[in-house]
């Protein structure tokens, strides 16, 4: 008995063309450049495509189109949540387009970044975000569309740059801590473009306005061992430190076990804010007061820069800042001494 081929394998284009009652090339018009066919012949192929439940193929589409309509994104840790809603933000605008995003984790390590960039350019992306500590030589020698998103250290002048603007960001967490009449204030930081504008900014508003600033982990890492460490350094020599504000909220969540084990209570000891708004600070259990970033924003604006860069390569660099706002919950309150 012969085998059920004809209802075992999947459409092809030219079974759409014959349904739809047109030539194969104009379906592959539908499907890259459907602007340019007219409404009637249109409908009637998505209608052919819908009843036998076609599916292109992206090998065939990037090889008509020259593009594999693949965006790849670099980051450098991902027990960072900042990733999610850029994620998320970037999909959200380039699904529409046909792209899909792949993912590169580079890990902490010497030429990481580099080795994640290489492999997704070896996978033939059609453009790359950066959101890690890019090496600048990268971003000029690449031969597709660079985008960088978030504050990062050594970011040359004509690269395009879409970021949270992070020193307003430390700015307004200042501002919350000091209108709650706190002074002694500590803040946990670490490397990297983004700590560094959070601190620049936190730091400046808590002098003008008179207060006394400790920083811990500067130089060092942003994970939730990180804020564990540093706020154990942090209470070590200024067991005083009434508030304290982490450089994301993964450390802050670190904060609040170094706080827990000590005995003291937040936020009746301690005040603690963080970073990001991820996740983990809308958790019920948590409630962490936090600085939203953005970062679904920072996500969409990074997509639509690089459709456009991929439209017209020559166009002059983007600098785009995305205004963080604060979100209040149960981590923060007046000093109780």
């Amino acid at each position: 008995m012969a085998p059920h081929n004809a209802q075992a394998r999947r459409p092809t284009l030219y079974d759409v063309a014959k349904l739809a009652g047109v030539s194969p090339s104009l379906v592959s018009l539908v499907l890259q450049k459907p602007d340019k066919v007219g409404e009637k012949r249109r409908e009637a192929v998505r209608s052919a495509i819908a009843e036998l439940g076609y599916r292109p193929s992206r090998a065939a589409t990037a090889l008509a189109s020259n593009r594999t309509k693949s965006i790849g994104l670099v980051i450098d840790d991902y027990r960072n949540l900042w990733f999610v809603d850029l994620l998320r933000g970037m999909e959200s605008a380039l699904t529409e387009h046909g792209y899909q995003v792949m993912l590169a984790d580079s890990r902490p390590g010497e030429d990481r970044v580099r080795e994640a960039a290489d492999g997704l350019l070896a996978m033939h992306v059609d453009g790359l975000v950066i959101a890690a500590e890019p090496d600048g030589v990268m971003l000029t020698g690449a031969e597709v569309p660079v985008i960088v998103a978030g504050w990062r250290n050594g970011v040359p002048p004509d690269a395009d740059l879409i970021t949270n603007d992070d020193d307003g960001g430390g700015a307004i967490a200042a501002d919350h801590l000091l209108g709650l009449g706190h002074a002694r204030i500590g803040h946990l930081t670490g490397s990297g473009g983004a700590a560094e504008h959070r601190r620049a900014g936190f730091h400046d508003r808590v002098r003008q306005a008179g207060g006394d600033v400790r920083i811990a982990g500067e130089g060092g890492g942003t994970s939730e061992e990180d804020g564990y460490a540093s706020v154990c350094w942090l209470l070590d020599h200024h067991p005083d430190t009434t508030a304290i504000f982490a450089a994301n909220d993964t450390m802050a969540l670190g904060a609040l076990g170094a706080i827990k084990a000590r005995g003291l209570a937040v936020p009746a000891d301690i005040s603690v804010i963080g970073y990001d708004n991820s996740p983990l600070a809308k958790s019920r259990y948590l409630e962490l007061t936090s600085v939203d970033n953005r970062s679904d924003l920072v996500g969409v604006e990074v997509a639509n820069v690089l459709l456009a860069r991929l439209q017209d390569p020559a166009a002059s660099p983007q600098r785009r800042l995305i205004p963080p706002v604060l979100v209040t919950r149960g981590t923060t309150s007046r000093p109780a001494r």
